[in-house]
C-alpha cells in the first residue's frame, strides 16, 4: 500500500512539473513548442491556451524567400495554401510578382500542432498569474517548471513609438467563381481613408476568398462594421456575389517608429522569458511576426540548456540586436506616418514597387543591402523632403499613450 502511495504522490507530481512551459498558445508558442518537439522529443513540455484552439482565428502569410530553405522545410506541415506569385495594383499600374506566397490558417495550425504535442497542450485555461518557475491557472492549479516562456502577444509598450497596421478580414464564399489565380497582396487602387488604406485578398479556391480591407492608420480603433461594408463594396466593384461569409478575422499590429529598447525590456519583471510579439520580434513595417517566430523557434531548439534565464537572454540578446540592424525600416515608418499626408501615404509603396523583384524580397526579410537602402530613397520622394528630414533621427520623439498596440493579428 504504502508503495501505491508512492507511486501517485509521484504520478501528480509529473502531472504539474515539466521542463518547459509556454504561457499562451498563439503562433511564437506554437511553433517553438513544435520545433522543441521535433528536436528534443524527451522534454516534458506544456502549453498553456485560454481559448478553445491554439493561434486563436487568424491568417498568418509569409514570402518563400522569407525563410531558409531549411525552415521551410519544417514549416511545411502548417503551410495551408501556397502560390507560385503574388500581385500588387495602385492607381497607377498592375504588377505581378514572382515570388511565391504561402499562408498558414490557424485551423491548420491547430491540427498539425494538437497531432505533434499531444498531450502536451492544455486548452480553456486561461492564466490567473505567472509566478518565478511557476504558472498559476484562473482553477487554482499551479504548473511548475525550471523554463517559463511567456507568448501572450504584446504587453504595454510604453517605451515605444507606434503606428498601427489594423485590418478586418472576411473568408467568403461566393455564388460564382472569382477568377483570381494569385494573392493580391496590396490594391490601394481604392479610397484612400483613416491612414493608408489597402484591400488583401488570398483565393483559397475558385468559389472562396479571403479579403481583408486593411489600414496604415494612426490610431488602433477599429470600426468593424464599417469595415464590413467597404468590404462588400469591394467585392461587388469585382463583381463577385456574395453567398455566405465563411469567418471573419480582425486585429491590429504595431508598427514602430521608435523608441528605446532598453526600457521596454525593463517594462516587465523576470518571471518568464519572452517570445513572439511580447519580446519585439516582428518586422517594423510590416508587422510580420512569422519570419522570426520560425528563427526563434530554432535558436530555442539549439540551446543547450533550457531555463526562464537562458531564454530570456536568448530572445533579449536577439531582439536588441534586430532592433539595431532595422533601424532603417523604422525611418521608414516615421517617414510614411509622421512626413507624409495620410491620403497621399499610398504615393510610397507606389514607388517602392517599381523597385526591383530582389529588392522588394529582401525588404521583406528585413535584409537589406547599403545598395538597397540607397535606391529606396534616392529620386523624388512622394513626401516633403523637409518633413522628412525632420524625422531621419529618432531620438526627441515622445511616446503618446493612443500609439500603445492593444491586440494583435501576428
Amino acid at each position: 500500500m504504502d508503495a501505491l502511495r508512492r507511486r501517485s504522490r509521484t504520478w501528480l507530481v509529473r502531472m504539474t512539473h515539466y521542463d518547459v512551459i509556454f504561457a499562451g498558445g498563439g503562433l511564437a508558442s506554437t511553433l517553438a513548442a513544435h520545433r522543441l518537439h521535433m528536436r528534443r522529443p524527451d522534454l516534458r513540455l506544456l502549453v498553456i491556451e485560454a481559448g478553445d484552439r491554439l493561434g486563436g482565428n487568424h491568417t498568418w502569410s509569409f514570402h518563400r524567400s522569407d525563410l531558409t530553405p531549411a525552415q521551410n522545410d519544417w514549416l511545411q506541415p502548417f503551410v495551408t495554401y501556397s502560390w507560385p506569385g503574388q500581385m500588387v495594383r495602385f492607381p497607377k499600374f498592375t504588377r505581378q510578382l514572382a515570388t511565391p506566397y504561402l499562408s498558414i490558417a490557424s485551423e491548420k495550425l491547430h491540427d498539425v500542432a494538437l497531432a505533434s504535442l499531444g498531450e502536451a497542450v492544455r486548452l480553456n485555461s486561461p492564466i490567473a498569474a505567472i509566478e518565478t518557475g511557476a504558472v498559476r491557472l484562473t482553477s487554482g492549479e499551479r504548473l511548475t517548471a525550471p523554463c517559463i516562456i511567456d507568448g501572450r502577444g504584446p504587453a504595454a509598450a510604453n517605451a515605444l513609438i507606434l503606428g498601427f497596421q489594423k485590418f478586418v478580414g472576411l473568408e467568403l464564399h461566393l455564388a460564382e467563381p472569382h477568377g483570381d489565380q494569385l494573392p493580391v497582396i496590396m490594391d490601394a487602387d481604392v479610397s484612400q481613408d483613416d491612414g493608408y488604406r489597402f484591400i488583401y485578398t488570398l483565393p483559397f479556391s475558385a468559389d472562396t476568398i479571403l479579403i481583408e480591407d486593411t489600414y496604415y492608420a494612426d490610431g488602433p480603433e477599429l470600426q468593424p462594421d464599417r469595415v464590413r461594408e467597404k468590404i462588400g463594396a469591394y467585392a461587388a466593384a469585382r463583381g463577385w456575389r456574395i453567398k455566405d461569409v465563411i469567418r471573419e478575422e480582425q486585429g491590429t499590429l504595431p508598427i514602430v517608429l521608435a523608441g528605446d529598447i532598453d526600457a521596454f525590456w525593463r517594462e516587465t519583471g523576470d518571471d518568464a522569458a519572452r517570445i513572439g510579439l511580447r519580446a519585439c520580434l516582428f518586422h517594423p513595417t510590416t508587422g510580420y511576426s512569422l519570419p522570426d517566430a520560425v528563427a526563434t523557434a530554432d535558436a530555442l531548439a539549439e540551446l543547450p540548456q533550457l531555463t526562464t534565464g537562458s531564454v530570456a537572454c536568448l530572445t533579449e540578446a536577439r531582439s536588441k540586436q534586430l532592433w539595431r540592424e532595422r533601424r532603417f525600416y523604422r525611418m521608414l515608418n516615421r517617414f510614411l506616418f509622421l512626413a507624409a499626408m495620410p491620403e497621399k501615404r499610398f504615393e510610397i509603396m507606389q514607388r517602392f514597387y517599381t523597385l526591383g523583384e530582389p529588392l522588394i524580397e529582401r525588404f521583406y526579410r528585413a535584409a537589406s543591402t547599403p545598395a538597397d537602402k540607397a535606391r529606396i530613397l534616392i529620386g523624388r520622394p512622394p513626401v516633403s523632403i523637409l518633413k522628412a528630414l525632420a524625422h531621419v533621427r529618432e531620438a526627441g520623439l515622445e511616446p503618446a499613450p493612443t500609439r500603445n498596440a492593444s491586440q494583435s493579428h501576428g
